[in-house]
């Protein structure tokens, strides 16, 4: 899981590297995908996520919170920050994080995360790229970024990883809609990096079939199942536990 993990994380860094060497102070002043964050927020947030890997000591200390408020918390403090900086910021330490991150390689000890979960220590740049994946395509371009012109590849070698992480992340961040499924619910996955996953246990009840590029847009809460051309079958009561489900 690492390696191609960390290609498709090191082809990710060199897209938005060259994007911010592109964007005026208008695109990182603008308003991104992410509710009350700019453009520059979610470079700044994954620049501030790179410094978990290499010293968390340099962000402020929000180990008592939930992730996505703790994420908050880092971005609120580089606010202030001028553009360049952040990009410089997220250039350096994402070359280093990265660099951590392809050590995991073979390592065989468990990971908690707090409420994302617990996983293998070499899932961990998987989380990367696909936090990379997200918020590149789904929020710095329109339709809910600012930035115009053809999205960055959705190809085998960057769905991969990030599909890999919410198959593994779907349980532990949704055990109280997967509860009310009443059994078993397959989402499969067409397309690049094509699966079956399936969630909850017993008897097959229901099943989703979505594209990849539109099965993570719709579980990260981008879309919803019908912009994303969802299609379903099977137990109504199982469909409606699952359009709330959500990974992060």
């Amino acid at each position: 899981m690492t390696q191609g993990a960390i290609e498709a994380l090191r082809a990710d860094r060199s897209v938005l590297l060259d994007l911010c060497s592109e964007m005026s102070d208008q695109d990182f002043k603008a308003e991104s995908g992410c509710e009350g964050w700019s453009a520059q927020d979610v470079v700044a947030h994954m620049g501030a996520l790179f410094w978990l890997v290499v010293d968390p000591s340099v962000l402020p200390d929000a180990s008592a919170l939930p992730t996505e408020r703790a994420q908050d918390v880092y971005v609120e403090e580089r606010r202030s920050w001028a553009s360049a900086k952040v990009v410089e910021d997220y250039e350096s330490v994402s070359s280093e994080a990265i660099e951590r991150l392809a050590g995991l390689e073979g390592q065989d000890f468990e990971l908690p995360l707090g409420d994302l979960g617990t996983y293998p220590a070499t899932l961990l740049p998987n989380a990367y790229s696909f936090d990379h994946y997200t918020h590149i395509r789904e929020d710095l371009f329109l339709p809910r970024g600012p930035l115009t012109g053809d999205r960055p590849p959705s190809d085998e070698k960057r769905l991969t990883p990030a599909i890999e992480w919410i198959a593994a992340a779907l349980p532990q961040q949704n055990a109280a809609q997967i509860s009310k499924l009443g059994g078993a619910l397959d989402i499969v996955v067409t397309g690049p990096s094509a699966r079956t996953i399936r969630v909850g246990e017993g008897e097959t009840v229901a099943r989703i079939e979505s594209e990849s590029p539109s099965f993570i847009r719709w579980v990260t809460g981008r879309t919803s199942w019908d912009d994303a051309g969802v299609r379903t079958t099977g137990d109504e009561s199982a469909l409606t536990a699952a359009r709330s489900l959500h990974v992060f």
